[in-house]
């Protein structure tokens, strides 16, 4: 039985809405939540569900029921405010990442599942932080990497949450060499893939028009490429972006590197926005996530559409059976 850790995120945001109807449903994974308890009893109230909030007991597992959930209580610093962040739950919601961290690398928790935080509002406290994907990876001090997964599309990316103006120089054979040994892995682990192929995109536009719109294509992606090759890998690229995302291009490979956040991000979000997964791998754990962000404007009206985060803890429980059971 899978144990999934949930941390809903921004307490002024959806994902405390997200949490309570996501413990509606049956789950094969025994759902924990790490949040405020009277938060998700006054949003279970305000929704109308008839939701029972449960002390977490970590001496035993049992599979999700609906209309419960179990928690382990992490106080708000701050009444919550429906679509109004208070730069005062910055340190609630960081504790919350906390412990869900600290139990998935003990080993008591198999997969972590996290809603939507506000990152202006953790930064605006005074703390410094560019995201979940960066948060857990410091305290696992291990290398990771960033998928995003549709039904039809898997992006992974170079760099994550990055200016534009910084890119370039981030793009370097160490991390491109790292990235994509991370991602052939879990294709093969996660995903059952034997042999995966990944489509590399260039940085420049038109892969660099074979240099004279960029470099970094022949003088570092390409190389890469070519050494990973003969160490086996099955690699496509580097592809122009603007055309390897194309839908006749997908049936030539199994998931695509990106070289940055918003190079392939948009053709993924527009065609599956409710039902794509956030997972980052290389940690010791699974880790999944919602694919949107606090929709502040949502927070406190009912209408918050769950699907991702069913979609994320879906992923999550299959990504662990399937490491517990390799053969299934």
């Amino acid at each position: 039985m899978p144990r999934l850790l949930l941390t809903p995120g921004e307490p002024a945001g959806v994902g405390p809405e997200l949490a309570c109807r996501l413990a509606m449903q049956e789950h094969a994974a025994d759902i924990v939540a790490i949040a405020d308890p009277g938060l998700l009893s006054r949003t279970a109230a305000q929704l109308g569900l008839d939701l029972q909030i449960e002390p977490f007991n970590m001496a035993w597992k049992q599979s999700s029921r609906p209309g419960h959930l179990q928690v382990l209580a992490e106080p708000l610093c701050q009444l919550e405010v429906p679509g109004h962040p208070a730069a005062e739950n910055a340190s609630y919601v960081l504790n919350c990442l906390e412990q869900a961290s600290r139990l998935c690398l003990s080993g008591r928790a198999d997969a972590l599942v996290t809603g939507p935080l506000q990152k202006a509002s953790i930064n605006a406290a005074g703390v410094a932080f560019s995201g979940h994907t960066e948060f857990l990876a410091s305290r696992a001090a291990v290398p990771v990497l960033m998928l995003l997964t549709a039904p039809q599309l898997r992006v992974a990316l170079t760099t994550t949450h990055l200016p534009l103006a910084n890119v370039a120089a981030a793009i370097t054979t160490q991390r491109l060499r790292e990235k994509l040994l991370i991602l052939n892995a879990s294709l093969q682990r996660d995903f059952g893939l034997a042999e995966p192929r990944i489509a590399v995109l260039g940085l420049n536009p038109h892969a660099g028009e074979d240099g004279y719109l960029g470099k970094q294509e022949i003088e570092i992606i390409a190389p890469v490429l070519d050494t990973l090759r003969g160490q086996g890998l099955h690699l496509l690229g580097p592809l122009p972006a603007d055309t390897a995302l194309l839908p006749a291009m997908r049936k030539h490979y199994d998931a695509v590197l990106a070289m940055y956040h918003d190079q392939a991000l948009p053709v993924l979000k527009a065609e599956a926005f409710a039902s794509a997964v956030n997972i980052t791998l290389g940690l010791p754990y699974v880790r999944t996530s919602v694919d949107h962000g606090t929709a502040l404007d949502l927070a406190g009206r009912g209408c918050a559409d769950p699907s991702s985060l069913m979609a994320a803890c879906h992923t999550a429980t299959t990504m662990v059976t399937r490491r517990l059971r390799p053969e299934s």
